[in-house]
């Protein structure tokens, strides 16, 4: 069976086609826009497997090419770093690579979504989007108020949601026609995250039962809302795919790195790596918590007054997500620990 190694770009792929002794069969540069003639071209060296990295537009191609292949590997782009770190970088040998790893079996796979997955992440990823920019056009408000000593914190609450339109009379009319637009940004952000809240309403409603179950488990912890709960259920899906909470973990970026040196290893920051709307629900989350319940509290000042707030809330972020599949993984609904 032919092993092929397929380097995907925006508007090009490139495809290599290797033999089970991974001598070279065929390579070729096709263009996206036409995926009939990538099919063509690939009909020939049936039966063949191939290996695709998992880019953020992978979908439509593993979608094309699924009904020909007798596999189809999405490879882990961090995992294969091999690619990455050759001095011959190009996208020829990243195709060849590709292909003779496939061949020896050596592939990292990375987990696909399923379609309704795919779905949850779409909403759930376009209301952090549209909270970033409102947060975002805030910051330029507080900017430019504050040159004119008129900025106030309860600027964006909603008792003051009409009075933080009086702007004073000493702002300069460009200033004055720059946060009227950016009044209006956020009047139209806020309209978009309802209905996004609403769309994910709906999604609810249709979800199957081991997703309905989890959300109600997952509700029932103080202080992780709607926000969390669907970041988690999006960007985690199925729990089962996870070996170990510590992989959950590396997947959210809460893992803290590692540095050798001298034959003794050092705990570093965290990676940052993985989802980062998971990490941010978390964080969030994990500072309700810290506020509504006295064992979490005593946690997190343990830890802060021995490294810090900064780490002791990672710290506890960690501990709500090995919590978190805990209980979605048992059925188990939140105790709350004894005082």
């Amino acid at each position: 069976m032919h092993s092929i190694g397929a380097d995907l770009h925006k508007q090009t792929i490139r495809l290599h086609v290797v033999d089970q002794a991974r001598r070279k069969v065929a390579a070729q540069t096709l263009d996206c826009s036409d995926p009939k003639g990538i099919a063509k071209w690939l009909a020939p060296f049936r039966p063949f497997q191939l290996v695709v990295e998992a880019t953020a537009s992978y979908e439509w191609f593993v979608q094309l090419v699924e009904p020909l292949a007798e596999r189809v590997v999405l490879a882990h782009p961090g995992k294969l770093r091999v690619i990455a770190e050759s001095t011959r970088k190009s996208d020829k040998l990243d195709a060849k690579v590709l292909a003779e790893f496939l061949a020896m079996d050596m592939i990292p796979e990375a987990h696909r979504p399923t379609p309704r997955q795919r779905q949850h992440r779409a909403l759930v990823r376009q209301r952090y989007y549209l909270r970033k920019r409102t947060t975002s056009v805030k910051n330029r408000i507080r900017r430019i108020l504050s040159d004119y000593n008129a900025d106030f914190p309860e600027l964006f609450t909603q008792e003051t949601r009409h009075e933080r339109k009086r702007i004073p009379a000493k702002i300069s009319p460009a200033d004055r026609f720059v946060l009227n637009q950016l009044w209006r940004e956020i009047d139209f952000n806020l309209e978009q995250i309802e209905e996004v809240d609403k769309a994910l309403r709906a999604f609810a409603e249709k979800a199957p039962t081991p997703e309905a179950q989890a959300r109600d488990i997952l509700h029932a912890i103080p202080g992780v809302g709607v926000v969390t709960v669907e970041a988690f259920l999006s960007e985690v899906g199925d729990v089962r795919r996870f070996r170990s909470q510590k992989r959950v973990v590396a997947y959210a970026g809460l893992a803290p790195g590692q540095r050798e040196s001298a034959g003794k290893t050092r705990e570093m920051n965290i990676t940052h790596r993985g989802s980062k709307l998971l990490r941010w629900a978390l964080n969030q989350a994990s500072w309700q918590l810290v506020r509504r319940d006295l064992h979490w509290r005593r946690i997190f000042e343990g830890i802060a007054n021995r490294r810090g707030k900064k780490k002791a809330i990672v710290a506890v972020s960690r501990r709500l997500l090995c919590m978190m599949v805990s209980m979605v993984q048992s059925g188990q609904a939140y105790r709350p620990a004894a005082a």
